[in-house]
Formats: structure tokens, C-alpha cells, sequence
């Protein structure tokens, strides 16, 4: 054990020079006193844990202080030992280490999921304050799956190796550090998916004992085609684990035999120049795979990587893939973020490798719930990317797939909140365009302009996604109070009663709530009906026999003829559809039409037409509510009208009715032929109008064409 320290020592003296000696020595002595006869699964002293962390952490090239919270990360946790102890002998500075590492296993919550999302949370906000937690935490976890074979649970192999592969794998990728990335991904996946990984493993070996080359072969070709171009480089190769082939596989859907970087080489040389001098030798030499080229050099990933990848078909016709790097680059690529202690760089919050973290913690901002802010950070983790430029010529990162919206809030939230139209490379596209690489994107935005809730339905980045729902969510609840207070106060009037604040706020501790606007929105929601409020503000309410629905819009449409400046009606001026009202899809309502409401369950209120079939078999009638449409409208506002229609079959016939539609400010959204024969067409159309008398001058002027044979509201 002894022979094992000495060694993790010395390494780390020949790393980092300024090395307090006497401190990592101490911190070996005081961890493993502390951790006294404990012991692992496996049967060894628990101080074995410990210390394999640390030798993980000078493996990467990490500070002494890192490697020193390797060696105490689990003292505060699962020994006496207390954050003053340890800030006291070992400093502030590693004692807020040590913390940071120890409150992420310090979760005591109902659901492994729940925990798991808990979890990833806190390793953000631990992260955010120093990067070095993170490493830690993935040393001590790399560690963790190492050993888990001594587990004798297969659920819990399992569960731990799923909460590998869906948190700390990704980080570990987005971190830069690939070498650990890779062990992490493929032990997890040996106990995720044992057969697969197994049957992978068997062909490679096959592959290797029955190639007609070796890799050594390779190696020296490549490295005498360098040589007639008098370069000089490093080569070395390496097979991509069975991991990365079967995701590989997935991903593109593509059999084993169609994979072209089974193996990868990676060329080291002195300087950019060189790397692009390599390119050149190699392409002249070999065949060149099309669309295997990326210059991950001009345009480096997000975690920093840089590199030229090109695809050969290579010595002996092998298909193989090249990286050629400088020396930087690839311990860069080796170590990821831990590589920058080495070089001494500014490790900053502020430098691009951070873009991705500071993304993180915008979405935290943006979500209280713990499994929906992991639902955000896995769409912000596990997808490529694309790159595209501001019209200053600013490169912004996005996974593929990605939306003009999801470049919007990539630039700032308050972009992504004001948007209103976008110009991709000088022309004017819908929001909803998918970005490719290279596009020059500039967002117009307007201050009036607010996320729209049908955003949510094709941005991609978690960061996007978050913030439209933390708009839509307290929209919403703004939307549903207000109704649910019109509601109560309707109900009030309708009983001749004395509408108060002060007797809401009875009702409201009735119930549990904190505030009267949380009753409010629950009987806007259909949580609550008036009746229910009604029986505790009114002592003396009578609940009786509850009237038919045919009595109860009597006596709403009576008694709202009879008062009219008591209108029993309540209007729906000022709630966006979508949020707490929305308009049916069975009758279409229009500005104009009579109008009930059905509050159903946590969705709002569902408007419908009085005469139509659903509100004619509908028999709760608590539920049911006088609507109006008030001051609705403004000039923008459009419906959705549906129109059903039979029509001579001829040529331009179809032509014909949509320029008339056109002609007349409509506009078709949706058209479905229902009967095609030989003399006539039959169809159901959706058009965009401003109300009633919009959908009948339309109506009106399809029934002077002589092609048509008939043509109505449905």
C-alpha cells in the first residue's frame, strides 16, 4: 500500500512542482486512520477506495489539492470526521472540496428516479462553484464501476450503471475528458446489455486474429507516407471500444461491416501547420472516404476538442480513421478541462469551455422540478452538433435538430423571448427552421412579443424548452386565477350573496392554500367548483336538487336578459387559448356564436357553441359556464372555422374555391377530401377567419360559384 503511495507521489511532484508534500501525506494518514477496519464489498479496506480515486486524479494530471480531496472525499460522509476537522488541518480551500463532493450522496428522497434527477441537480450547483468537484466526483465514480462486479445485486448493477451512462458519462464528454468517458460508457453497457457487448467483443477479436495486417503495420506506412513529405509526427492506434461501435450502429442504423473507424490512428505533430501539412500527405497517399472530413480545428467542440478527422481506406484497403492534433490538442483531448492545470491556462467561468455549464445553470433558474431540469440537461447533453454564425460573425453551438428559437435563447433568454421572425443567411424563414451547419442566423424581436406555447412543441435545447415553460407556467396560472376569480364572483352574484375578500380568505384555509389567487386558479383549473366555494363562504347555501341542464341555461340566459348590468355571463376578453380556455375542435366557435363553457379537471375551460352536441349530452352542470366574448377581439386575432363542402369535379375546381377563400381574407389551414366520385368532391376545410360574419361573407361567396353544390359550417 505503501509502494502504491510512493508512487502516486512522486507522479504528482513530477506534474504539478509547487506540490505541498507534507500535506498529501497527511491526507493519506488522516483518511486512512479515519476510515480504520471498514471495509468494501469486495472484502479489502475500505481505504483502497480512496486511494484508487486519487491515483484516477493524478492519472489525470490534477493539483495536489484535487488529489488530496481524492483521498478524504468520503471521510465526512462514512467516518467521525467533520468539515471544521478537515478545514482546519487541510484548509478551506479543500474543505469546501471535500463538501462539495460529500452533499451529492447526502440525498435522502422517496424514488430512485426522483434521487437520480435530485442527484444531477445538485452536481451542478457543486460544479458550479469549482470545476474540480466534478472530476473528483467522476474519479470516484469511474472507480465505483470498476469494482461494481463485487455487487451482488443485478438490479442495483443496473440502476448504478444507468445513472453512469445517463449523467456521468455525458459530463465526462462534455468535460473533454473522452479516455474516462469511454471505461464509464463501456462498463456500464457490459451490465446493461451483457449479450450485445459480448457479441461485439467476439467479432473484434475475430476481426484482429484474422486480419491479413496488424496495427503496427499501419502504423508504419502511415508513418513512411509522413516521411516522404518530410514530416515527422507520432502515430499511434488504437479499436473504438464495443461501447462506441454498438451507439455508432444505432445511431447512423449501419451494420457492423459498414463501420469505417473500427479502428482510429491518431497523428501527433509540433503545430497547426503541420496538421494541415499531414492532411494533405495523407490524402495524397490514400483514398479518401466522401463525407468522412471535419475540421474540428477551425470549428472545436464545445468541451474544447480539437482536431482534423478524415476517413481512409488505408494501408492493406483497411477502412480506417485518422485525428491528427498537435501535442496540446491531444492532452486536451486525453484529459479534457483537467489537461488546462498542465498548461496553466486561465480557468476562468468565462472561457468557452464553460458555455455549456453556465447553459446548465440557466436551466436551473428556469426549473424547480428535478426531473424535468434532467429532462432539459439530457436534450442539452446528448445530441451532435451544428454550428451557425450571429450576423457578427459569432459562432454559436447547437445540437442537431436544432430551431431558429433554440439559436434565439443560445445568444441571450431575452432573445429567445422577444423573437419574431428570422433571416437565415439574408433570407426571411418560419421560427420553427431547422438549422444547418454554417447558416448565418439574425432573430428579429419585438418587445411586445412573448414565447408562444407552440414553441415547446419543436425546440430542441433544454435551455429553450425551460424557459418557454417557465413562461406558459406562470402565464397560465395568471390565466387560470383570473377565470377561477370571475367564476367565484359570478357564482356570488348569481346567488344574490356579498362577494368578499376577506370570506376567500376563509375558503382558502379551508382548502389549504396559502393565498386566495392559489384558490382562485384551482377553480379556474376545474379542481374546485363554485358549489364547493359556495358551501363554505355561505353557512346558509343549500345544496338541493340540482337543476337539469336545459333549466340551468334557462336561468342563466333569464336572469342575464333581466339585469343586464348584472350579467351572469362571464367573459373571456384577455385569456390566450391554449393556457386556461381553449376552443373546441367539435363545433369551432367563432366571435359571434353563443358560447358555453365545460371546465374540465386541471385543463381550464373548453369553449363550445350552446347548440352543440357535447354540451347538449353534457350532464355536470356545476361545471358549466355562461360565456360571452367581451371586447375579445383585436385586429390580429384569427379562429379557426370549419366549412364542409361539395363541389363539381373538374379542372381548377379546387383552384377555384381557395382563390375565392384567398379573395376574401381566409386563409385554408387544413383541407381533407372525405368522397371523391366521378361528378363531385366532398370536403372538410379548416379556414383561418376573424369571427362569424367572416366565416359568412366566405360562405356567401363559395355559393355564387357555379361549380359549387354545397357549402356550410360543420
Amino acid at each position: 500500500m505503501n509502494r502504491q503511495f510512493d508512487d502516486l507521489l512522486e507522479k504528482l511532484k513530477a506534474q504539478d512542482p509547487s506540490t505541498n508534500e507534507k500535506l498529501v501525506r497527511d491526507a493519506y494518514d488522516f483518511s486512512m486512520k479515519a476510515h480504520g477496519s471498514q471495509l468494501r464489498a469486495s472484502g479489502d479496506p475500505y481505504f483502497t477506495h480512496p486511494l484508487a480515486v486519487s491515483q484516477i486524479l493524478t492519472d489525470l494530471r490534477m493539483d495536489h489539492q484535487s488529489v488530496i480531496t481524492g483521498f478524504l472525499h468520503d471521510t465526512i460522509e462514512d467516518t467521525l470526521v467533520s468539515f471544521e476537522e478537515i478545514k482546519e488541518r487541510f484548509g478551506p480551500d479543500i474543505a469546501h472540496l471535500v463538501d462539495g463532493v460529500t452533499k451529492l450522496s447526502q440525498l435522502e428522497l422517496q424514488s430512485e428516479h426522483t434521487k437520480q434527477a435530485e442527484n444531477f441537480r445538485k452536481l451542478v450547483l457543486a460544479m458550479s462553484s469549482d470545476i474540480r468537484v466534478l472530476i473528483i466526483k467522476l474519479a470516484d465514480r469511474l472507480h465505483n464501476m470498476r469494482t461494481l462486479h463485487y455487487i451482488t445485486s443485478d438490479e442495483k448493477k443496473r440502476r448504478i450503471s444507468r445513472e453512469t451512462m445517463d449523467i456521468y458519462a455525458p459530463l465526462a464528454e462534455r468535460m473533454g475528458m473522452k479516455k474516462l468517458k469511454d471505461e464509464l460508457e463501456d462498463i456500464a453497457f457490459s451490465y446493461l446489455n451483457p449479450e450485445a457487448r459480448e457479441s461485439l467483443q467476439s467479432r473484434l477479436n475475430f476481426l484482429y486474429e484474422n486480419a491479413d495486417y496488424t496495427v503496427e503495420a499501419i502504423i508504419e506506412d502511415i508513418m513512411r507516407a509522413l516521411k516522404e513529405h518530410h514530416m515527422t509526427a507520432v502515430v499511434n492506434g488504437r479499436q473504438k471500444t464495443p461501447y462506441s461501435i454498438w451507439h455508432k450502429m444505432q445511431h447512423k442504423r449501419i451494420a457492423f461491416e459498414q463501420l469505417s473507424d473500427i479502428m482510429a490512428f491518431r497523428i501527433v505533430v509540433n503545430s497547426i501547420a503541420e496538421c494541415y501539412q499531414a492532411l494533405g500527405a495523407l490524402h495524397n497517399q490514400y483514398l479518401v472516404l466522401p463525407g468522412r472530413f471535419k475540421d474540428y480545428i477551425s470549428t472545436p467542440k464545445p468541451n474544447g476538442y480539437q482536431s482534423l478527422h478524415t476517413g481512409l481506406i488505408g494501408p492493406f484497403n483497411s477502412r480506417i480513421e485518422i485525428q491528427i492534433r498537435t501535442k496540446e490538442m491531444h492532452s486536451i483531448a486525453e484529459y479534457g478541462i483537467a489537461a488546462h492545470w498542465q498548461y496553466k491556462q486561465d480557468f476562468s467561468h468565462d472561457g468557452k469551455q464553460y458555455a455549456w455549464l453556465r447553459g446548465l445553470l440557466d436551466i436551473l433558474e428556469q426549473t424547480t422540478n428535478p426531473e424535468e431540469f434532467m429532462e432539459h440537461t439530457r436534450l442539452e447533453m446528448f445530441q451532435d452538433q451544428v454550428f451557425c454564425f450571429t450576423p457578427k460573425g459569432d459562432l454559436i453551438s447547437l445540437p442537431r435538430g436544432a430551431t431558429s428559437i433554440d439559436f434565439a435563447y443560445a445568444v441571450h433568454s431575452a432573445i429567445g423571448d422577444h423573437a419574431t421572425a428570422v433571416k437565415i443567411n439574408g433570407r426571411l424563414m418560419p421560427l420553427r427552421t431547422v438549422l444547418n451547419n454554417g447558416d448565418q442566423v439574425d432573430i428579429v424581436t419585438s418587445k411586445t412579443q412573448n414565447p408562444s406555447p407552440t414553441w415547446e412543441r419543436f425546440v430542441v435545447t433544454g435551455k429553450a424548452r425551460s424557459r418557454i415553460r417557465k413562461f406558459v407556467r406562470l402565464l397560465q396560472r395568471d390565466q387560470f386565477s383570473n377565470l377561477g376569480k370571475s367564476i367565484v364572483q359570478k357564482a356570488f352574484n348569481h346567488e344574490n350573496a356579498e362577494f368578499t375578500e376577506k370570506g376567500m380568505e376563509r375558503v382558502a384555509r379551508h382548502f389549504k392554500y396559502q393565498h386566495i389567487d392559489d384558490l382562485y386558479a384551482a377553480v379556474g383549473q376545474g379542481i374546485h367548483t363554485p358549489r364547493e366555494v359556495l358551501q363554505i363562504a355561505l353557512p346558509d347555501f343549500k345544496t338541493g336538487q340540482k337543476p337539469s341542464l336545459e333549466e340551468e341555461l334557462t336561468k342563466k340566459k333569464l336572469q342575464s336578459s333581466i339585469n343586464k348590468d348584472k350579467d351572469s355571463s362571464i367573459s373571456i376578453k384577455g385569456l390566450i387559448s391554449g393556457m386556461a380556455v381553449h376552443f373546441s375542435g367539435c363545433c369551432h366557435p367563432l366571435p359571434g356564436d353563443k358560447i358555453v363553457g365545460i371546465v374540465k379537471t386541471g385543463k381550464g375551460v373548453a369553449i363550445h357553441t350552446t347548440d352543440c352536441d357535447v354540451v347538449k349530452t353534457f350532464k355536470e352542470t356545476d361545471r358549466l359556464l355562461d360565456l360571452s366574448w367581451g371586447d375579445y377581439l383585436t385586429p390580429d386575432d384569427k379562429f379557426v372555422g370549419r366549412l364542409k363542402a361539395t363541389f363539381i369535379n373538374k379542372q381548377g375546381s379546387l383552384a377555384t374555391f381557395s382563390t375565392v377563400i384567398s379573395k376574401q381574407n381566409g386563409n385554408i389551414v387544413n383541407l381533407k377530401i372525405t368522397n371523391r366520385t366521378l361528378h363531385f368532391w366532398d370536403l372538410i376545410l379548416d379556414v383561418e377567419v376573424k369571427n362569424v360574419e367572416h366565416i359568412n361573407s366566405i360562405i356567401a361567396s363559395l355559393r355564387t360559384l357555379p361549380i359549387t353544390n354545397f357549402i356550410d359550417r360543420m
